[in-house]
């Protein structure tokens, strides 16, 4: 999709059928003015001194078309306290229950007292770092309780071949949100691939019964990540994504 402006955005989510987002920042802070500057003191200045208003009016265009924006994904551990506080604030006017970005270790430590403070969570997602047998996600979640996981279930089971459920079911409580795609495990002859829905080994269906089954307050976000073909484009394809997972959760 060649329009990544905050209307084209809302437009495609409206035409795939969602009924909530995790919002990119980058297409948030460019409908709030973001200066067109690859200095970053331009930049940290703007973010520290730009109004919530267009932040506010985010919320009030998705909320107008039935779409909650759950999670924004804005921050780094490089930034500024000024520039956090700035993040939790954006957060906080588009209405969503907290920021996402890469887990790691020095983000839980760097983010955890900003979310204590804004009384906002921050919500680590996740590559291919499970396939590191010194990677912890217990070690992250540690650091507090306003730290939270956007759990991406196929990289995880495209660097494990691990049954997400197992950790679904244990961290259930410390998940806001799981991304959900299908790939190929570590395993397949073309291992770790993202596949249209249905043609990968992610046991997508699974995850989405074990969620429903227990009534767990997660939010399942489609990501779309493999190849759309020639003749078709990003909205059909997750229509497509949408319609494989409601057939999977059909009782039969």
């Amino acid at each position: 999709m060649a329009d990544q402006s905050l209307n084209a955005v809302l437009n495609y989510v409206v035409q795939s059928g969602l009924s909530s987002v995790e919002l990119m920042g980058d297409v948030a802070e460019r409908y709030a003015g973001v200066p067109q500057s690859k200095d970053p003191l331009v930049i940290r200045q703007w973010r520290t001194s730009v109004s919530m208003d267009k932040f506010r009016e985010i919320k009030k265009m998705f909320k107008s078309k039935g779409i909650k924006i759950n999670i924004l994904k804005l921050g780094d551990k490089s930034w500024s306290d000024e520039e956090i506080d700035y993040a939790f604030n954006a957060c906080e006017a588009v209405g969503a229950i907290g920021i996402s970005m890469e887990i790691s270790e020095e983000a839980a430590k760097r983010f955890e007292p900003f979310g204590e403070k804004h009384k906002k969570y921050v919500i680590f997602h996740n590559h291919g770092q499970p396939g590191d047998p010194n990677f912890s996600f217990d070690k992250v979640l540690a650091y507090g309780p306003k730290l939270m996981l956007n759990f991406d279930a196929g990289h995880y089971f495209g660097a494990t071949g691990l049954h997400p459920n197992g950790l679904i079911e244990r961290l259930h409580d410390r998940i806001i949100s799981i991304h959900i795609k299908d790939k190929t495990g570590p395993k397949a002859a073309d291992p770790n691939k993202n596949q249209p829905f249905g043609k990968g080994e992610t046991p997508v269906g699974e995850m989405l019964k074990l969620i429903q089954k227990n009534n767990w307050p997660i939010s399942c976000d489609i990501e779309l990540e493999y190849t759309v073909p020639k003749e078709s484009d990003a909205v059909k394809e997750v229509v497509k994504c949408v319609a494989f997972c409601k057939a999977v959760l059909v009782v039969k």
